[in-house]
């Protein structure tokens, strides 16, 4: 496990669904008319979080709460575009949080999984910020007490384990991709992951020893334990894979279950999944994707994360439930995918790219651009986080971007886009979700990569053949 990484995104019923197979039906394509909205003022904040929702025009009168939350360096904003959650909303009826992390960590802002502060149950810092969200969301928009679920990538995914360790009582289940156990990150010291014990391969514990992190986070509490469906790529080298079966002896732990699974399987052509089930179904589910590096979730596996909440259950109302919106909102800050996830399995012949889309939309809309790229190197490696906004008064739908690599530098994992090819002049194309970007509206975009001393970022970029602004 020694290897260097970094970061970058009623209750029985429930129980005993999600330990049978997980079947994600046929999607049909929503009439989407909700936008995002921002939250300025939603409560008790002492991680100075943002706040913004996704509230479907049609819902039921009391709807699920999923919180979403972005990878380093990345916005609620972000993720809401480069992630199938809201246009999922829009056929199940749940309300969406995007929540956007303000920690400085050395590799952009980051969800605080590491102070004192966040490591204990109404501490302070991000994670009461985040109950605040949701108790926001409840009272507003009547959303389900009983129908909490987090879910995130990357820094998200290690704040999905943590959010379930410290509220146990508030969250229903919980999706983490590319995560990390609770407890990880010893203190501020040990982090950002470059130089930390957690991701550098020296924090091997016992199940039991995980275990009592957990139960230590909330002492005494001996209620409900919310079932949590883990993900990780095995190519992932900027959180390690072997951090998949320490999330494992957690949890499993933490459930009082054996490290031997009660089932496994391939739900989609290279995704090796272990059940970890007690007498009412399944409580640990851990997915292993072949070939796949800090690439997730991607070809579907949001679909299924909503399966496992049993969200996908959920039939939205046929007409608008009517509710105040938020105080303060903003505009749409992003665009949203609009269509439905893709049902292909992601690539199992190495994370650089996800399949294309069968048929790519006509390209259209080729006015003014702007692309901002935040690098967060190390030593060898790097994050790019780009962001491509739509400065022209016209649609884009359909988008090529191109640019130069800094000599030394070679793509070995991406999202949001495919790469090609890995080095030198590189083209990154649109995949099915994100391929529109409205007049001022933006996507973001982003790859991990190798490099020999020259980290910094291409000094030119063309989207569908015009130069665009940097900034």
């Amino acid at each position: 496990m020694r290897k260097r990484r970094t970061l970058g995104a009623g209750l029985a019923a429930l129980v005993t669904a999600i330990g049978l197979a997980v079947v994600v039906p046929a999607l049909t394509q929503p009439a989407a008319a909700a936008s995002l909205v921002q939250v300025t003022n939603f409560g008790n904040n002492p991680g100075g979080m943002q706040m913004h929702v996704y509230v479907p025009d049609n819902r039921p009168a009391r709807p699920g709460i999923v919180v979403a939350m972005h990878g380093c360096g990345g916005s609620g904003p972000g993720f809401y575009s480069g992630s199938e959650f809201a246009s999922l909303a829009d056929r199940y009826g749940y309300i969406v949080i995007y929540p956007s992390a303000q920690q400085q960590a050395g590799f952009g802002k980051c969800f605080d999984t590491w102070s004192a502060a966040a490591k204990v149950r109404g501490g302070g810092s991000d994670p009461v910020s985040i109950v605040s969200m949701i108790t926001y969301v409840q009272q507003q928009y009547g959303g389900d007490p009983n129908r909490v679920y987090a879910t995130g990538s990357s820094s998200g995914g290690m704040m999905t384990q943590h959010m379930l360790a410290l509220y146990p009582d508030v969250f229903k289940a919980g999706a983490s991709f590319m995560g990390v156990p609770f407890g990880c990150f010893a203190n501020a010291a040990d982090y950002p992951p470059g130089s930390s014990q957690c991701t550098g391969g020296n924090m091997n514990r016992t199940p039991q020893q995980w275990g009592d992190l957990v139960r230590g986070a909330y002492p005494g509490y001996s209620g409900f334990r919310p079932p949590i469906q883990l993900w990780h790529g095995t190519a992932d080298t900027l959180v390690p894979y072997s951090l998949l079966q320490e999330s494992v002896d957690q949890w499993t732990n933490v459930f009082g279950l054996s490290l031997t699974p009660t089932t496994t399987d391939t739900p989609q052509s290279g995704w090796n999944r272990r059940r970890f089930n007690d007498s009412s179904g399944t409580k640990v589910e851990a997915i292993a994707v072949s070939g796949a590096g800090h690439s997730l979730p991607s070809g579907g596996m949001a679909a299924y994360a909503i399966a496992f909440f049993g969200l996908n259950n959920t039939t939205p109302t046929s007409a608008p439930v009517t509710s105040s919106r938020p105080p303060t909102s903003a505009a749409p800050t992003s665009s949203r995918p609009t269509s439905g996830p893709p049902t292909s399995a992601p690539p199992t012949s190495g994370p650089v790219s996800s399949a294309p889309p069968t048929s790519r939309p006509p390209v259209t809309g080729t006015g003014g651009c702007r692309v901002s790229n935040a690098i967060n190197a190390w030593n060898n490696g790097l994050v790019s986080n780009l962001t491509i906004t739509n400065t022209s008064t016209a649609a884009i739908n359909g988008w090529t971007l191109t640019f130069t690599l800094p000599g030394g530098q070679t793509i070995t994992g991406g999202w949001s886009a495919t790469y090609s090819p890995t080095s030198g002049q590189v083209t990154a194309r649109n995949v099915s979700y994100n391929a529109a970007i409205p007049a001022g509206g933006s996507t973001t975009l982003g790859f991990q990569a190798t490099h020999t001393g020259n980290a910094a970022t291409p000094t030119a970029y063309s989207l569908n053949g015009t130069a665009c602004t940097i900034g």
